[in-house]
């Protein structure tokens, strides 16, 4: 699928300046969206939004269709009527790293308690919106809550540690749970339509101002989700219930050992079987979330590294095929487009290059990436072609300014070769290159517009503290760096299509 030449700002909600300790869907992301539409930017890129399982990475969800409690604002439910105005004054107010166990104590009860309001006093049109939203999404939203019930009940232990018969969904505990655990489920039913009632009001904004939303997908799920507990027979599992293989990378130039991600492996011959229609659901569902999907861990359908449950390490993994074009062929007769690029960074063999541009997905550039040894300039714009999105950065990397102040000798030289001299800062002679590059998209985190460097940094692979938690602070987002981004926008000719028409106007006037 061909994009349109576009340019935008990579920022997770969570990094939004809001009320309560953790950005949200509310009064900040507004902002944010004026800021972007006066910067004449039409892409905002989010990661995964779903409630994250172990740690606070938005890569390890409980759900790959439920959204992250954690993002619904307090603001917008008193607007409703569903919270008192005095309760999200109690919040805090100040904007700093996000402190989770405080979000949790502090935000998540208030969430029940405008859940349990609403059902008590939601008049007959709301409540009728309510029920509507429950019964198209059923399909994964009864799982979900009816998991998200027994996780609170039982400690928030894994599920394969639950009483047995739970854990193996036995219909007559099943049907037991459903009535032990109603008057939650209900509440957990109103927090998920809180989420997606937010966050439909906000990419409806984000039509308004021709801002197209791209979202994330993660190709493996966690261990310890609802989607595993309802369909492991989907999934690589043994008679006990543990996983027999799981997910990772053979150990490269960074590990020595590898990295042991943990996730189950699918079983994809069942996949087949059913016609992929777990994936087809998940993508489908994507695509009613955001505009465009960034595939993350591309090369996992074509070939993933499979690792013996039982070790520590990656070492002993091994190559296995994924579903490579049987997959894709089936999404697309079901979905029709494929509004996807590939996260295709790392080691790629020809294989997955071919699969990639078998479905005319578009691959991804890391500017970062670019200066090392020749092999790197893969990476710089002379080499893009229409069919990428290039970045100066990602999520996972360092802040540009933060990359640049580790960067070996010879990456300087090279970088300073290439961009010249750069009054404004590296970081803003990297936008320039990504902004002029023929890529489709050029995609650049927050933190280089602010010019921020690795104190800013949201998350760093294999590590297991400090990540996702930076916040950008209230009044940065300043009318001169709107105009600084919209000047550029303009005349490397990525503006979103009514300011395109708006610029001619102005022009000619």
């Amino acid at each position: 699928m061909s994009f349109p030449r576009s340019t935008g700002i990579l920022l997770h909600p969570i990094s939004l300046p809001s009320r309560g300790g953790i950005g949200d869907l509310g009064p900040a992301a507004y902002q944010f969206l004026d800021f972007l539409a006066g910067a004449k930017q039409g892409l905002w890129q989010v990661l995964p939004l779903g409630p994250p399982a172990n740690g606070h990475s938005p890569y390890s969800s409980l759900s790959a269709f439920a959204g992250n409690p954690q993002l619904i604002s307090c603001e917008r439910l008193a607007e409703r009527g569903w919270l008192d105005q005095s309760r999200v004054e109690s919040l805090p107010e100040k904007v700093g790293p996000i402190d989770y166990e405080q979000v949790n104590a502090q935000k998540l009860p208030m969430l029940r308690i405008a859940a349990s309001k609403f059902l008590e006093r939601a008049n007959a049109g709301v409540m009728a919106r309510f029920e509507r939203f429950c019964s198209e999404n059923s399909w994964w939203l009864e799982d979900f809550v009816l998991f998200d019930s027994l996780r609170a009940r039982y400690q928030q232990r894994c599920w394969n540690e639950w009483p047995p018969e739970v854990a193996r969904r036995e219909p007559a505990a099943l049907e037991q749970a459903h009535k032990e655990q109603a008057a939650e489920m209900a509440i957990r039913r109103v927090i998920q339509f809180f989420f997606w009632e937010q966050w439909h009001a906000l990419r409806h904004r984000c039509a308004e101002l021709s801002i197209k939303v791209v979202g994330d997908i993660a190709i493996f799920v966690d261990y310890d989700s609802a989607d595993v507990w309802a369909r492991r027979h989907l999934f690589r599992l043994l008679e006990d219930l543990q996983p027999e293989v799981v997910s990772g990378v053979p150990p490269d130039a960074f590990s020595a050992t590898g990295q042991r991600w943990g996730n189950p492996l699918y079983d994809w011959v069942e996949m087949k079987s059913r016609g992929y229609e777990w994936w087809t659901q998940r993508l489908r569902w994507a695509t009613q979330t955001c505009d465009f999907i960034r595939l993350d861990h591309f090369r996992g359908f074509a070939q993933f590294w499979e690792i013996p449950a039982k070790d520590p390490t990656a070492m002993n993994g091994r190559w296995v095929d994924g579903p490579r074009d049987d997959f894709f062929h089936a999404i697309r007769n079901a979905l029709g487009g494929l509004p996807f690029f590939a996260e295709d960074l790392g080691y790629i063999t020809p294989d997955v290059h071919a699969l990639r541009d078998n479905h005319r997905i578009p691959g991804m550039a890391v500017l970062q990436f670019g200066f090392g040894d020749p092999g790197a300039h893969i990476y710089l714009p002379h080499r893009q072609t229409v069919d990428r999105v290039i970045y100066t950065g990602t999520h996972d990397n360092d802040t540009t300014l933060g990359w640049w102040k580790n960067a070996s000798d010879f990456e300087r030289a090279a970088a300073l070769s290439y961009v010249g001299h750069c009054e404004d800062g590296v970081n803003w002679a990297m936008i320039r290159l990504a902004q002029q590059s023929v890529a489709s998209f050029s995609v650049v985190p927050l933190q280089d517009v602010l010019g921020l460097g690795s104190e800013a940094r949201l998350n760093t692979p294999s590590t297991q503290s400090g990540n996702y938690r930076w916040r950008f602070q209230p009044g940065v987002l300043t009318r001169e760096l709107e105009q600084k981004l919209a000047k550029l926008s303009e005349v490397t000719d990525r503006m979103p299509e009514p300011a395109q028409r708006q610029a001619v106007e102005e022009f000619t006037a």
